[in-house]
This record gives structure tokens, sequence and C-alpha cells, in this order.
């Protein structure tokens, strides 16, 4: 019986190894932290083999096959054994890849996945599709395979767990853009994070999609490297796209073939020059799969947005309050800066990814009020904005952090969480961030 090895045992971990032991694999877990109470429980049921608080080698390194987990760095020294060792290491995608016949739409880029993601599974299932969304996303793909059957997979794909896939095809591909992020992972070298951005239009063939921005600098740089034979599909806000989609006289208009659809730019639930980036994705993949253009329509017209993703939580004494807990980047702080009006209370930090602050320098100098730093080490924010923000004011809690925003803001601001970096220093993830976030600005 092959033995496959899963390091980490959060939702990636827990729905591959369910999957491996639904397939009758010799299947173990390890993670070198603490599994919580709820993956346990999986496991427990399934009668799959782990342990936690640590990785024991010997059962770790007679593996045929390892499937890591996208936040475990290949530099592990776990990682490092296993590879001297010539075992192969893939990604919970590519796994659960071999197991499933459905429609793969894969989405990629610096900032925006998750939105987009979520928009074109609204779309299907208001076209009738039966669709699941997985990834990075909500319930692991490897368990949605294992548990249910769905015709499409929206997959929402990090760059972490593109570099673990490799047979893996996408049917339609989309690259929103990209941006310097994560480069403490890639040798804080831009090239490497782009190639493996590009890794989501290996394998496609002359009947695939590959839907990208044309605006995208970096993107655009790179695209004519790439052996491509999937059928081209660009989005633009600046230029006339004759397949794929642009902007025209206020208008979002998508041709795929002679097939037409329009709607007014105003009309989009989604707002802000990203959002139309988003949107335009969302619609061109509406356009290859053939859905009615009233169905796209209503799907971009009335799409809600996603949780920590520039979201409204309050308005107290005419004070928003923005929760923008995923902006884990500083394009992620650009696209929040540029889409509010009126001056700003911006809480920022955590665990810094190689940040470049000078991208939003412009926008900080004119938009912010205060910046309120939420982190263990502030140091470089507090320099590089010391001559630009007049009032800078260090926390290292969520409810001190709000109370200051909301001392510092003035009736008409926008008090906005938009962090810029990963969360891991004071919160279990991002997600753990915006909801002690919401509850401490209902607290106030």
């Amino acid at each position: 019986m092959k033995r496959i090895v899963i390091l980490g045992g959060g939702e990636s971990g827990t729905g591959s190894a369910v999957l491996a032991k639904i397939k009758n694999f010799d299947v173990f877990l390890s993670d070198k932290g603490k599994i919580s109470d709820e993956y346990k429980k999986i496991l427990e049921q399934y009668r799959i083999d782990f342990e936690e608080n640590r990785h024991t080698e010997d059962k770790i390194l007679n593996a045929d096959e390892i499937i890591k987990s996208p936040g475990i760095p290949d530099k592990a020294p776990v990682v490092v054994k296993s590879k001297e060792k010539g075992i192969n290491i893939i990604s919970e995608i590519e796994f659960a890849g071999r197991y499933c016949n459905a429609k793969k739409i894969c989405i990629t880029g610096s900032n925006g996945k998750t939105t987009t993601a979520t928009l074109i599974c609204f779309l299907l299932k208001n076209a009738g599709i039966n669709a699941g969304l997985a990834g990075n996303i909500g319930k692991s793909f490897a368990f949605q395979v294992a548990t249910e059957n769905h015709d499409y997979y929206i997959l929402e794909l990090s760059s972490f767990q593109l570099d673990g896939m490799f047979e893996f095809k996408a049917d339609i591909a989309v690259l929103l853009n990209i941006t310097p992020d994560h480069l403490d992972r890639y040798d804080y070298k831009l090239e490497n994070y782009v190639r493996s951005k590009f890794r989501i239009t290996q394998n496609m063939n002359s009947d695939d999609c590959f839907i990208f921005c044309a605006d995208d600098k970096i993107t655009m740089a790179h695209i004519e490297e790439i052996v491509l034979k999937a059928k081209m599909l660009p989005f633009s806000q600046k230029t006339n796209i004759l397949q794929g989609s642009h902007i025209e006289s206020k208008s979002l208009f998508t041709q795929i073939n002679n097939n037409v659809f329009s709607m007014l730019v105003d009309d989009l639930s989604l707002k802000g020059k990203h959002n139309i980036y988003n949107s335009m994705a969302a619609a061109i993949t509406g356009k290859v799969l053939d859905i009615r253009n009233e169905i796209i329509r209503q799907s971009l017209s009335t799409f809600k947005g996603v949780e920590h993703r520039l979201e409204f939580v309050l308005s107290i004494s005419g004070i928003k309050f923005i929760n923008d807990s995923k902006a884990t980047n500083v394009n992620s702080v650009w696209y929040a800066l540029d889409s509010i009006n009126g001056k700003i209370i911006w809480i920022a930090g955590g665990t810094d990814k190689g940040n470049d602050y000078s991208e939003i320098m412009d926008l900080v100098r004119e938009k912010v009020r205060a910046i309120v730093c939420l982190g263990l080490d502030n140091s470089k924010i507090i320099s590089f904005f010391k001559d630009t923000v007049p009032i800078i004011a260090e926390t290292v809690s969520i409810k001190d952090a709000v109370e200051k925003s909301y001392e510092l803001a003035c009736q008409g601001d926008t008090v906005l969480l938009s962090p810029a970096c990963a969360s891991f220093d004071l919160f279990e993830n991002y997600e753990d961030r915006g909801k002690q976030f919401k509850k401490e600005v209902r607290n106030l």
C-alpha cells in the first residue's frame, strides 16, 4: 500500500488526509504545531493516524509521496530532508486534481483573488451550474473532491499552492495582477514570484482560456516569455480589446467570438477601479461558459462582496469603520486608500513580508490623518512615514487600536484596518484579526 504523509493539519492538510484515506492510501498526518479540535475530530472520524507539536522523522521520511500544506516553507528542515531523500512533494491541489473530472476555473493574482473567485462562483450558481468554491478559500478542494460532487470548481490559488502543482491543468485560468508579495518566500526576487504565478497556465491547451489584465505592467513584461497554447483573453480599462473586456462610454464591454455583453460601470455592485477589473474577469468567464447576458448582468449588479475585504462595519458619530484585514500586502492597501473619499485613520502593521511602502506614499500624504500601528514591531512603518503623517500611535491589541483610532478621528473620517502585513504576530490569521476588529468596533 502506497504511503502518503501530509505535512500540516489545517484545512488543506486535513482535506488531503481524508481524500488519501478514501483512496485507500496508508495515511499519516504530521503538524509541528497544535491541531485544532475541529480538524482532530475529522481525522479521528476517518481513523487517520496523526501527530501534533512535532515532526517524527521516522514516520515522515518513509513516505512514497508527501502533500505539503501551503503555509510550510520549502526551507523547513523536514521538507529539506524529504527532498534530499528524493521523496516527491506536492500540494493538496495537485493531489485532489488527480481524482477530479470536473472543469476547473483557477484564479490567482497578488490582489482580488478571493473577491473574483467568489464572484465567479456566485455567477455560475445563478446560472444553475453545480459549482464548488475551494483552494485558498472555504472548504479545501481535496475535502470537497472526497465528499461532494461538483461539475465545476472555482479555485482560488496562492503562489504557494501553485509551487506544488505539476500535472494539474486549469480549463480557465485567471491572472488578475502581479505585485511584489511574499518575497520572503522567494529569496526576495520578484522574478521567482512571477514564475510562480504563471504556473497557473502550465499544461493548458488550445481548448482552454487564459484571462489576464493587459494593464498590469509586470504581467505584460513577462507574458511573452511563457509558452501559452491557451486562448488569450485580456481585460483593460485603458485600451479597447477585441476579444476580452474593456471600458467604453462608461460601460463594461465583453466580447468572446461574436458574442457581446455590456453593462454600465455604475451598475456594478463592486465599486473602485480594482473591482472593475475583478468584474471584467468574471464577465469574460461568464461569456466563455456561454452564460446568458441577463444572468451575468444580474450577478455583477447584486454580488455582495467578501468578508474582510473593504467590508463596511459600522458608522459611529459620522465616522465609518472599514474592515480590510485581508489586505496583507502594500498593493492591497493602495486599492483601499484609493477607494475611500475623505480623511483616513489607517490601522496598519503586523508581520512584514519585505514591504516597500513607497508605492502608497502619495496616497498616504494626501488622505491619511493618522496611522495607528498594530504589531509587535512597528519600526519600519514608523521610520517610513514619520515625516509624512503628523500622528503615528503604537498599539499591541486590537481593542487599543480601535479605541485610539476612534479618539483620533473626526466626523466624516474613515477608520481603515488595512494592515499591509501578515497577522501572525498577534492573531491566528487575517480572519481572526478582522473578526476581532469588528467586535471591538461594535463595543465602542
